[in-house]
């Protein structure tokens, strides 16, 4: 695997700024992420001693919340929408289809690390539904038939 953060900060000095008593740790891990493209290991401790907590009480939050990545992104992020009216208009079957084409599960990433499959909750492009998007793009409606072709498509480019 290769390191993704060598044309990142340096955690420390990036976290350098870092005070207790003014720290939102949601803001900090975003900002973590959006340098690194996920929240490296080394930085829960890190962030642990600044903010003057355990690094199991960090830990706890970055996992607790679905959109921060504790492992680089994949090329490739298809997200798959389980809003009521994605679901309501099919999507489980569109999900299902996702998986078996691209052999990975939710939160899963193919082995090349080409594409990844996560959930999302609605945001209100319901009038999409169901949808997916691709690269945090809407797209949809979408039928099944679609997806599979999609996916295919991106596995094909993705190998």
């Amino acid at each position: 695997m290769t390191d993704t953060t060598k044309d990142s900060p340096d955690l420390e000095q990036f976290l350098a700024d870092l005070k207790p008593d003014n720290a939102d740790l949601l803001a900090v891990v975003h900002r973590i992420q959006e340098a690194y493209g996920h929240v490296p290991p080394q930085a829960i401790p890190l962030l642990a001693e600044k903010l003057h907590t355990t690094p199991a009480k960090i830990y706890g939050a970055i996992t607790f919340y679905s959109e921060i990545r504790r492992e680089p992104p994949a090329r490739t992020t298809i997200s798959w929408c389980s809003g009521p009216a994605c679901r309501l208009k099919g999507s489980e079957n569109i999900r299902r289809a996702l998986e078996a084409v691209l052999g990975i599960g939710l939160e899963e990433s193919t082995d090349d690390k080409a594409i990844g499959l996560h959930l999302v909750q609605c945001d209100g492009t319901c009038a999409l539904a169901p949808l997916i998007r691709l690269d945090g793009h809407p797209k949809g409606p979408l039928t099944v038939s679609e997806a599979i072709k999609l996916a295919r498509e991106l596995k094909e480019k993705g190998s």
